[in-house]
């Protein structure tokens, strides 16, 4: 530093000229702009990482919300599961929130010895014949009323609509009347009935609704190949249909299975008894036997928990349908 004084002195002298000292005061400036835009993208990452983390603490409340209701909704079925692993002492001795110390399958080989097997199959033979009527009533149906427009559709249609707005328990007497007089009160087939016109209505409403979504250029581009509404019904609707279809497959299955009026007051023997009713005569028979009586409801819950586990996708797409609009 002081040789450059030196040498700046020495050239002001010899040329008669004064230079301002920029050697001095530009490191001092490029120093403090340095500083300065070191500075800058600090505060900007400062400024930025407060918004984010804002952010994320919102994204994490439906997440810490979906967690909770998670463990309400499946704690009552491990403790279920839990509870049928459990011998009678160990029902009241063990801790019910753990797990048990002694599990055992007696509870499952003396509920299924009783007649469980034979319930089960009734269930499901009440469950396919009523769903796949429903089915077989409600895709046609559907489609006449969506892509039919006339009186008569929309008086059918209103027809349905109609059928919601009358509750189970208000007809139970006439229907009874009704299977009374068809002679075949105490069969499956008096429950096959009342659950296919308790369920068309319903599935009527849902199958339209997503019909109509369909785009009327690939109806009326079939039509002008020659193909015929049953044509359509088969090739187009029912293959666009499936998240519906399979929507009103997994609701209706569901009414069906846990159906308790109908099989309470249209059957009577213990050989056409479906679950619903099995479950309420295994109460009054192992009263005291809490962990057989957890056992026959496990047993009971888990068909439909597997389909709806291998069909809530489609269940949601179609219980959405027609509502974006």
């Amino acid at each position: 530093m002081r040789l450059s004084r030196v040498l700046l002195s020495a050239f002001s002298l010899a040329g008669g000229r004064s230079l301002p000292m920029q050697a001095e005061v530009a490191p001092t400036a490029l120093g403090e702009k340095e500083r300065a835009e070191k500075r800058t993208p600090e505060k900007r990452l400062s400024r930025q990482r407060r918004p984010f983390r804002a952010s994320r603490l919102v994204e994490l409340i439906p997440a810490c919300c979906g967690l909770l209701w998670f463990v309400v909704a499946f704690y009552p079925l491990l403790y279920m599961f839990m509870s049928s692993l459990r011998s009678q002492a160990g029902f009241y001795l063990d801790n019910p929130w753990l797990p048990p110390s002694q599990p055992t399958l007696e509870n499952y080989i003396s509920v299924w010895e009783n007649g469980f097997s034979l319930y089960l199959l009734n269930s499901l033979f009440v469950l396919v014949i009523s769903v796949a009527l429903i089915l077989l009533i409600s895709v046609p149906a559907a489609y006449a009323i969506a892509r039919m427009r006339s009186w008569l559709t929309r008086a059918i249609f209103n027809l349905f609509l109609l059928g919601l707005a009358i509750p189970l328990q208000a007809v139970i007497i006439p229907i009874y009347a009704i299977i009374s007089s068809m002679h075949i009160y105490d069969t499956l087939f008096a429950l096959i009935l009342p659950y296919v016109a308790f369920g068309v209505p319903l599935s009527v409403l849902v199958l339209v609704t997503f019909i109509r979504d369909i785009p009327a250029e690939l109806h009326e581009a079939m039509r002008l190949d020659g193909a015929s509404h049953l044509q359509i019904l088969w090739r187009l609707v029912i293959p666009l249909s499936r998240p519906a279809l399979i929507t009103v497959t997994i609701y209706e299955s569901i009414q069906v299975w846990n159906g308790f009026l109908f099989p309470l007051v249209l059957t009577q023997s213990p050989e056409v008894r479906v679950l619903p009713l099995a479950l309420w005569s295994f109460q009054g028979q192992y009263a005291a036997d809490v962990p057989a009586i957890m056992a026959a409801v496990f047993l009971s819950a888990v068909p439909m928990l597997l389909l709806y586990i291998f069909g809530r996708r489609q269940l949601l797409t179609g219980l959405l349908a027609g509502f974006s609009r």
